[in-house]
């Protein structure tokens, strides 16, 4: 049941991420102002939601999400990717150089969310880092397009997957630990926003962002778009990579009650994302003249979907009222919305926000299905206004 939080609190942490240890100073990480470090080894920080007003996501913005060590060089000039695998014909190697002159290079704006984005609002609590709403962000991506580079290398008519390999390192020091390897199904890989990218709003992608050469994978759990890329196997089965197995990065086949043990086999991985919005503008914690009415605008997506319609309620979501909604730049791009409320009388209110995809699916105003990784966590963003 949706209660009264305190107007202390959701102004500390913005409404929606109450369970994030209130009280706890920020830890703050360089170049990266007022973002929330969540962990050092390895490093992790959110992005609070008034920070993300920005159309298209700053470097300065953006969420860090890391599960090892950056590498001990990110120089370009020697950086190699290879390609190889059961399912490609042709194993190639390529340069920087030459995957700029022998490919197009394109740019998208494409999202990017943590699949735990949200886990901290999660009954029984979940272990992972207590993500509140500020692991996503939409930045644009310059690089070629994956399936250039699958067309050039070839693939068997068995291919499945396309699995990434960084050069990131493993926490226990061992070198020949891989982090994370994850991927995507082939048909998520011939996508044409599907990116080996190179650069980030028009400059290098910046070492904690995974530079100089990451894939980019918009729509889907970030893990899926492996930063610091040297490899990419074309996999004529489900990649079985470290978290591509286990509970990481799935939930329940069929949905279970809060704290449930379930089974490795019950789990299915986590492909597009849900419908979600975040109010970015005001802040959490507000106080607005009754006189006046208030202002807001956030981003609105909704994974493979485009998002159709927008709505904020100031009652508790008793009633809606459907704001402005832009397009989207190009496809797996948030969506911009702007809106007002009025009041008529002075007090504590909340606003929410509400997006709805173009299949009619909605975000539930609760937390959502309950799961043991606290993953996909699409609730209704909330911030707190003081009326005086």
């Amino acid at each position: 049941m949706v209660t009264r939080r305190s107007f202390a609190a959701l102004t500390v942490l913005g409404a929606g991420s109450l369970l994030a240890a209130p009280g706890r100073p920020p830890r703050l990480l360089p170049g990266k102002p007022h973002l929330r470090v969540l962990g050092v080894s390895p490093l992790n920080a959110e992005t609070p939601a008034h920070l993300l007003d920005e159309p298209i996501t700053s470097a300065r913005r953006m969420f860090v999400r890391n599960n090892g060590l950056l590498p001990a060089s990110t120089e370009p000039t020697g950086w190699r990717l290879t390609i190889d695998g059961e399912a490609c014909l042709l194993p190639r190697r390529f340069s920087l150089a030459e995957l700029r002159t022998q490919f197009d290079a394109h740019t998208y704006a494409l999202t990017i969310e943590c699949g735990g984005n949200g886990r901290a609002e999660f009954h029984p609590p979940v272990p992972g880092n207590q993500w509140t709403t500020g692991a996503v962000s939409c930045a644009h991506w310059t690089g070629v397009r994956l399936s250039d580079l699958l067309n050039a290398v070839g693939m068997t008519s068995d291919a499945v997957y396309v699995a990434y390999y960084g050069r990131d390192r493993h926490l226990s020091g061992d070198p020949n630990k891989v982090v994370i390897s994850r991927g995507v199904p082939v048909a998520k890989a011939l996508q044409p926003e599907t990116l080996v990218a190179w650069a980030m709003n028009d400059a290098p992608i910046p070492a904690l962002h995974g530079g100089p050469l990451r894939l980019v994978a918009g729509g889907w759990p970030g893990s899926v778009s492996g930063k610091w890329l040297h490899r990419l196997a074309i996999r004529d089965r489900v990649h079985d990579g470290p978290k591509m197995g286990g509970h990481s990065y799935r939930v329940p086949c069929e949905p279970v009650a809060p704290g449930a043990n379930v089974a490795a086999e019950d789990m299915c991985i986590i492909e597009a994302m849900p419908v979600k919005s975040l109010i970015t503008h005001p802040a959490s914690g507000v106080r607005h003249p009754l006189a006046e009415p208030l202002a807001l605008r956030g981003h609105a997506w909704a994974g493979e979907r485009a998002v159709a319609r927008m709505f904020l309620s100031a009652d508790y979501g008793q009633t809606w009222q459907r704001v402005a909604l832009e397009e989207p730049v190009n496809r797996l791009a948030w969506q911009r919305f702007r809106g007002e409320v009025r009041f008529t009388s002075a007090g504590y209110y909340e606003i929410w926000a509400r997006a709805e995809d173009d299949e009619g699916v909605a975000q539930p105003m609760l937390v959502p299905g309950w799961n043991p990784k606290g993953y996909l966590n699409n609730a209704c963003h909330r911030i707190a206004v003081q009326v005086v």
